[in-house]
């Protein structure tokens, strides 16, 4: 029987079981929840794996929200180290220009982040200058207690993976992580007393058996790192300078253990005054790292946060590989996805889906195009897509959009309204496991089973004779009231589509809460439905598979042509193609819907003015610019910049990712030629 508004207002149904994840048994709104991913590195593009990873964490901020917590989520970028120095270096910029490229240009890191609608809260970057005064930090606080000594390395390093090996650790004398060549490497360096720290770290694992999870990394880091004894760790560099530089020791910079492993306190406050939260947000409830990166969280992380005294996050959990025809995607293997084509092609919240209902979250899973589209055709646009469509299109068929309060009930009804009504205790416990492929199990049972429902009465036959009116009615409530809970419990994975359902089926935002998941009858008795287009249109799989095979091919032709090579020595005749004049700066404004540009109105000598654009806005203010003397190149061909004519170009020089105008003595005349 459906309740009175004023019965819910004041006897809200009981929470389910397991409601109480990392509260301490506190009121639900009152407590907080931390979730981070690990930070990625921008050496590359970023690839479905790092994808996987950030949905999955997004989904279990998103259903924390939706239960009511203070959630801060933290992603971000782990930017030092010395293959993005090289890479750097191989493309004729600077690392901070690389990296900055990488993150925040086009189709870059965050570019993908707000195509994929992550809701993290925050956003870190180990460039960032908060970050780099925390570590340097405690870097000094470790070596003052004397956790931290220096020394000398020696030992086989890959650099791609930026990974020392023991010979015992290679495979076919080969790294075996990415399976490149290393080469022995002998440095000064500091190192941590890793060492000191092996029985604590047995301790920890033995009296918090789930701090680690799946129970089967807990048994790989035990049996292969904690027992054989843990080495002490080089936590600094000498070879390379792109780093965080040892403020007490000026030829080292800080290695990636202490730079990176750090972010997730100094993103809260910690040693810095960017932000006041560490007191309210750490211990974090759980980490999500990929397998590859669990011995880094799981011994490393926490022997170095013993090392400081604080707090050890709750828990890690240690999530498998997306695997690519058999082997691990990776940028440095070069066998990635682009999650951008797919996210374009097919939908933000397909994607999302595919990523969690497709594999287990602690197990490997093999990635095919074959099965994303399957599994949109078969879950999305069959089972959920076609049970709102059909539902939404009846209610307006056989009763002009708006259901008649008159009910009629039926034994038919009893199974699909049980199993919906204690679908979000079913759902809750999955995701509080951080299941997501069991919880989408959970609730797409339901949904298999209302479209049996919808077999099993036959509105259609019902809408044949009008004294089925009330029967009728009440088949489509059903229907509708199972779409409600459904879609609300989808809700962290597809936020965009289940808002699109749960507009289509009438149901208010009150009517798709948390406590309103737990309860059928929910929606008013005369609920208007409101139709839209398709959720989940159907894919022709097999002409999508040949256009993404001819897409695939593309990038692999691509990727295999050869490098424009860089220009040799030039002759004096060369040198004198290039037209160098000095200019006089007559009047410079900034280009509205651009933060780059700036416009000038240049003085060349010749009585006419010269217009030119440059992205040098996020270095000078206009006005500090006017009357000022410069050095354009003036027989460059025009381009058009924000629909504004170019002529010339601004010579400047940079330094440390800063651009500086080449400026000249005012004495110096317009028209002057430079040689």
């Amino acid at each position: 029987m459906k309740t009175s508004f004023v019965e819910r207002l004041f006897f809200p149904a009981e929470r389910g079981a397991g409601s109480s994840l990392c509260t301490g048994g506190q009121k639900m709104g009152k407590d907080k929840f931390y979730i981070t991913t690990p930070i990625y590195y921008p050496s590359d593009k970023l690839h479905i794996g790092h994808t996987y990873c950030t949905v999955a964490a997004d989904a279990m901020a998103r259903y924390m929200r939706l239960r009511g917590y203070d959630v801060m989520f933290l992603t971000g970028t782990d930017e030092h180290g010395q293959k993005i120095e090289d890479k750097a270096k191989a493309a004729g910029i600077t690392p901070k220009q690389f990296v900055d490229n990488i993150v925040e240009g086009k189709n870059g890191i965050r570019d993908l982040w707000k195509l994929m609608n992550i809701s993290n809260d925050r956003f870190i970057r180990t460039t960032d200058d908060y970050h780099v005064k925390s570590i340097q930090t405690i870097f000094r606080k470790m070596y003052e207690k004397g956790d931290i000594y220096k020394g000398k390395y020696k030992g086989l390093y890959c650099t791609p993976c930026e990974s020392f090996w023991t010979e015992s650790q290679l495979v076919d004398g080969k790294c075996p992580d990415c399976g490149r060549e290393v080469h022995e490497a002998e440095e000064e360096a500091y190192f941590f007393r890793l060492s000191k720290y092996t029985d604590r770290i047995l301790k920890l694992f033995e009296e918090q058996p789930d701090f680690l999870e799946p129970a089967s990394r807990m048994n790989e880091m035990v049996n292969n790192f904690l027992k054989p004894g843990l080495d002490d760790l080089c936590v600094s560099r000498t070879s390379f300078t792109w780093g965080i530089p040892v403020d007490f020791d000026p030829g080292h910079v800080v290695y990636v253990w202490v730079d990176a492993l750090f972010n997730y306190v100094t993103a809260l406050g910690l040693y810095n005054d960017k932000y006041n939260d560490y007191e309210k947000y750490w211990p974090a409830d759980v980490q999500f790292v990929g397998k590859e990166i669990v011995r880094f969280h799981s011994i490393i992380w926490p022997a170095m946060l013993m090392s400081m005294d604080l707090p050890l996050p709750k828990k890690i959990y240690g999530h498998g590989w997306l695997l690519l025809d058999g082997g691990k995607m990776s940028k440095s293997k070069g066998n990635v996805v682009d999650p951008i084509i797919l996210a374009k092609r097919y939908g933000v919240d397909a994607l999302r889906f595919f990523l969690l209902r497709e594999f287990p979250f602690g197990s490997d899973g093999n990635f095919s195009n074959e099965a994303l589209i399957s599994r949109i055709n078969t879950d999305l646009a069959n089972d959920l897509g076609n049970l709102v469509s059909r539902t939404v299109a009846m209610v307006g068929k056989y009763f002009g959009g708006t259901l008649p309060k008159e009910r009629q009930a039926d034994p038919a009804d009893e199974e699909l309204v049980s199993m919906a009504s204690v679908l979000r205790d079913a759902y809750q416990a999955q995701m509080d496991k951080y299941a997501f492929q069991n919880a989408l199990t959970e609730v797409f049972k339901v949904l298999d089973r209302a479209n049996k429902y919808v077999d099993e009465t036959a509105p259609w036959v019902l809408a044949r004779d009008e004294s089925n009116r009330p029967r009728l009615a009440s088949v489509m409530y059903n229907l509708l009231e199972t779409i409600r809970i459904s879609a609300t419990l989808l809700t962290p994975l597809m936020p965009d589509s289940c808002k699109n359902i749960l507009s289509q089926i009438g149901a208010a935002d009150a009517e798709s809460t948390w406590d309103s998941a737990a309860r059928f009858g929910v929606l008013p008795a005369d609920v208007t439905v409101h139709p839209g287009t398709a959720v989940f249109p159907r894919i022709d799989a097999e002409k999508e598979l040949k256009e993404l095979e001819t897409i695939h091919a593309e990038h692999v032709k691509k990727a295999a042509e050869p490098a424009p090579e860089k220009t040799g020595p030039i002759t004096i005749d060369d040198f004198g193609k290039v037209e160098m004049t000095v200019c006089k700066i007559t009047a410079c404004e900034s280009v509205k819907k651009s933060e780059k540009l700036l416009k000038f109105t240049l003085d060349d000598g010749s009585g006419t003015p010269r217009q030119i654009l440059s992205g040098i806005a996020k270095y000078y203010r206009p006005e500090e610019l006017i009357g000022k003397t410069v050095v354009a190149c003036t027989n460059l061909a025009p381009r058009k910049m924000m629909g504004m004519e170019s002529n010339g170009m601004l010579l400047s020089a940079e330094k440390d990712g800063k651009l500086n105008l080449v400026m000249l003595d005012d004495a110096v005349p317009a028209g002057a030629k430079l040689c």
